[in-house]
């Protein structure tokens, strides 16, 4: 059930099935030169749809903004404050709670750390405010890295590598100009460096060259399998 093509009388009638809602949350940033600057929503956001098709949930509209700190110098790239991310993140589940949702899960296509950090911290927030409430806070990279390691060839391989490369290439090809170059950022450990993109040219972290359809599709499959379950487990979940 995508709440934005719905009206108000199926909404009220879709409450009477579930009170589960999936918030994919992503960014607007640079994905190098081959990848679209909303990558990180587009992957996630094909993904909670066809969970959706298979089992009865909510999908609330995507989220396209979030903590962007290796490449808010980058072209394209639209960072909002930790303040601004949290807010918005936390209003979204205030009002989907009045309208009687109890279950969230907040699953993200973007895993950097102040992003995912900011994520979990508001979802412990919205624990101590409502009390009926459960929420999942998690990254798709977290959800299927384990079943990925089968896939993708790339060591190391991250931000517009070849496992981002591979779910583009299936879900949304012509979208993709070309395959991009192996890169990887030498930003120096421990050191917050003013110019990123002196250290991280390309905006590539791992070899995309790698990259096929075929191994987006066999990703996909396993992230919304994973997203099934993960729903199940939540209505289940006693916390």
């Amino acid at each position: 059930m995508i709440i934005q093509e719905m009206t108000m009388t199926e909404f009220e009638e879709g409450l009477k099935k579930t009170q589960t809602i999936i918030v994919p949350v992503g960014t607007t940033e640079e994905h190098g030169s081959h990848l679209p600057l909303a990558t990180d929503i587009i992957h996630v956001y094909e993904m909670v749809k066809e969970a959706a098709r298979r089992i009865g949930v909510f999908i609330a509209p995507p989220i396209f903004f979030g903590l962007c700190r290796s490449t808010r110098q980058h072209p394209g790239t639209i960072n909002v404050s930790g303040d601004t991310f949290r807010s918005l993140v936390r209003d979204i589940v205030r009002s989907l709670y009045a309208q009687k949702m109890r279950n969230f899960i907040i699953i993200s296509g973007h895993a950097g750390g102040t992003h995912m950090s900011s994520l979990t911290e508001v979802g412990e927030l919205l624990l101590n405010e409502l009390p009926e409430v459960n929420i999942a806070v998690v990254s798709l990279f977290e959800l299927i890295e384990k079943e990925c390691l089968d896939v993708i060839e790339t060591k190391r391989d991250g931000h517009a590598g070849e496992l981002e490369t591979s779910l583009i290439l299936y879900s949304k090809p012509h979208l993709v100009k070309g395959l991009g170059e192996s890169s990887y950022p030498q930003i120096p450990p421990y050191f917050l460096v003013r110019d990123k993109r002196r250290y991280w040219p390309t905006g590539v972290w791992g070899d995309p060259t790698k990259a096929s359809a075929e191994k987006g599709k066999r990703i996909f499959d396993i992230a919304v399998d994973k997203i099934v379950n993960l729903k199940k487990e939540l209505e289940k979940f006693k916390g």
